[in-house]
C-alpha cells in the first residue's frame, strides 16, 4: 500500500514569545497535534519590533523551535554537508513577522541544502521554502507563504516570485505552496450553469473603506469584484491547481469564525483565503483536502488550518 503524506497550513495569529504556555499557545499545540502533519506551513510568528532588528531572528527561532518540540516536529534545516542548519523560517528585513516550515522527522526528511528563505524586496512577509524527501522519485519543494495584506498589485508580483521557485524551463517541479494568501482563489469549477469560481464573490453587498485592499480597481461601489490576479498567475495553464477546487470538496471558509472584538476587527465575513496549491506534477497525487475546525482550532487562531493529503507514488515528472 502506498504511503500518504499530510501537509497542513496554519496562520497562527501573532504567535510570539509572550504567549508560550498560555491557553492560546496550548490551543495551537493541540490543534497541530490533532492534525499530525508530516509538513506544516506556519505564518504569523511575530517578535517584539521595539527590540533591535539584529535580535529578531533569535526570538522568532526560539518560538518556532519551542512550538516544533511541543508538537513532536522538527524545524531545523540541513546544510549542504548534512549538518544541522538554521531554523526553517523567513521574514523580510524590515518586519518582524515570520513564516516557517515544520515537519515530522519520522516520515519526511529535508533535503541537504534544500532550505531557502526569501524576503524583501520580493515579499511583504517572508517566504519559507524547503525541499523534502517524501518517498517520491524526486524531492517535493514546499513553500510557506503569507500574502501582502494591502496591495493587490504586490500580491500579483509575489505570485510570480512564488512561481519561480517551482519552475523549470517551460515546466514545473513537483511542489506545493501553502499559506494565508490574503485574497481569494481564481480557481474555477464546472456547474449546471457552466464554469464558475469555486469561491463565490463575497463583497457584492459590502460597504466599508477596506474594500480597496481586496477589490479590482474600478469596481468599488459597482460590481465589487474580488481581486484574484495573484492566483491567476499561479493557476495559469494549469501550472498549479487549487487542491480544494481540484478535488471538488464542499466549500468551507477559513476565516470569519472570530467575532469582531476577539481579534483584529473583521469587516469581511466568512472567506477562504488560506490555500493549498500544487504544481502540475503533484496534481495527480492529491487525495484529500479539508478545513480543520475542531474546538481547539477555533480557539487557536482567526484562521482555520487547511489539510491536504497526497500519495507521493503518484507524483509525476516534467522534463
Amino acid at each position: 500500500m502506498s504511503r500518504t503524506i499530510r501537509l497542513a497550513n496554519l496562520n497562527a495569529y501573532k504567535l510570539g514569545h509572550s504567549l508560550i504556555d498560555s491557553d492560546s499557545w496550548k490551543a495551537r499545540v493541540t490543534t497541530i497535534r490533532e492534525i499530525a502533519p508530516d509538513v506544516l506551513a506556519l505564518q504569523e510568528v511575530v517578535v517584539d519590533e521595539t527590540r533591535p532588528p539584529s535580535e529578531w531572528a533569535v526570538e522568532a527561532s526560539a518560538v518556532v523551535q519551542q512550538l516544533a518540540a511541543e508538537c513532536g516536529l522538527s524545524a531545523t534545516a540541513l546544510r549542504a554537508d548534512g549538518t544541522p542548519g538554521p531554523t526553517a523560517m523567513a521574514s523580510n528585513n524590515a518586519r518582524g513577522w515570520y513564516t516557517a516550515l515544520l515537519w515530522n522527522p519520522a516520515t519526511v526528511e529535508p533535503v541537504r541544502g534544500g532550505f531557502r528563505p526569501l524576503g524583501a524586496p520580493d515579499f511583504w512577509h517572508g517566504y519559507t521554502t524547503c525541499a523534502f524527501d517524501v518517498g517520491a522519485a524526486e524531492p517535493l519543494a514546499v513553500g510557506s507563504y503569507h500574502g501582502d495584506p494591502f496591495r493587490g498589485d504586490l500580491r500579483r508580483h509575489e505570485a510570480f516570485r512564488i512561481k519561480s521557485v517551482f519552475r523549470t524551463t517551460g515546466g514545473a517541479k513537483p511542489g506545493m505552496v501553502l499559506g494565508d494568501f490574503n485574497a481569494l482563489s481564481a480557481a474555477k469549477v464546472s456547474g449546471p450553469d457552466g464554469e464558475r469560481y469555486y469561491d463565490a464573490e463575497p463583497y457584492l453587498d459590502h460597504d466599508h473603506d477596506d474594500l480597496e485592499y481586496q477589490l479590482l480597481d474600478g469596481t468599488i461601489g459597482g460590481e465589487q469584484l474580488a481581486d484574484r490576479r495573484q492566483t491567476e498567475v499561479l493557476l495559469r495553464r494549469g501550472f498549479m491547481v487549487d487542491a480544494a477546487a481540484h478535488l471538488g470538496v464542499p466549500w468551507q471558509p477559513t476565516v470569519g469564525h472570530w467575532e469582531d472584538g476577539r481579534g483584529d476587527p473583521d469587516p469581511w465575513g466568512p472567506r477562504r483565503i488560506d490555500l493549498v496549491l500544487a504544481t502540475r506534477p503533484v496534481a495527480p497525487a492529491l487525495l484529500g483536502y479539508a478545513t480543520h475546525s475542531s474546538p481547539a482550532a477555533k480557539d487557536a487562531s482567526d484562521h482555520l488550518p487547511v489539510v491536504c493529503t497526497i500519495d507521493p507514488s503518484k507524483i509525476s515528472k516534467e522534463r
